[in-house]
C-alpha cells in the first residue's frame, strides 16, 4: 500500500485528511444535535447540516474506495484529488468571509475559529497530496 502513495508520509497525510473528513461527516450526520449545540446553531438547521455532512461522507467513501477497492488505487485519480482540494479551499475562503468579515450570526468568536482552522488544515493536506502524488494521479 505504501508504494501506491510514493512513500509512507503521503499515505499518512491521506489517512489523516480523510479520517478527519470522516469524523466531521459522522458528527454532522449522526451527532447533529451535539454538533449544532457546539456551534450554537438552531435545530432548524439540522437538514442543512446533514446536507453538508453528506458531501463529506461522499468524499470519505470515495477515499475508502480508492484506498481499498479501486484496482489502480490513486493512479489517474487526479480529478478526485483536485475536487477535494478545491472544495477544501472554497470552504476555507467562504468561512473566512463569514467569520472575519460578514460576522452574521457569530456570537462567540472563539468558537468560530474551528470553522477557519479545520478547512485550512484540510486544504494544506489536500494540496500536499496533489503535489506529492502528481506523478501518479495525473496521467497524460
Amino acid at each position: 500500500m505504501i508504494e501506491k502513495f510514493n512513500n509512507v508520509w503521503y499515505l499518512i497525510i491521506f489517512l489523516i485528511h480523510f479520517l478527519g473528513i470522516g469524523v466531521y461527516a459522522f458528527q454532522t450526520i449522526f451527532q447533529t444535535r451535539k454538533f449544532c449545540t457546539k456551534f450554537e446553531i438552531d435545530d432548524s438547521a439540522f437538514t442543512m447540516i446533514r446536507f453538508v455532512g453528506a458531501f463529506m461522507l461522499a468524499n470519505f467513501l470515495m477515499a475508502v474506495y480508492i484506498l481499498f477497492i479501486r484496482r489502480n488505487g490513486i493512479v489517474a485519480a487526479g480529478s478526485f484529488f483536485n475536487l477535494v482540494f478545491l472544495s477544501n479551499l472554497c470552504i476555507f475562503l467562504v468561512n473566512c468571509y463569514s467569520i472575519l468579515i460578514d460576522k452574521t450570526g457569530i456570537t462567540t468568536p472563539e468558537k468560530s475559529k474551528e470553522g477557519i482552522i479545520a478547512p485550512l488544515i484540510f486544504t494544506a493536506l489536500s494540496a500536499a497530496l496533489c503535489y506529492g502524488l502528481a506523478d501518479k494521479i495525473y496521467l497524460y
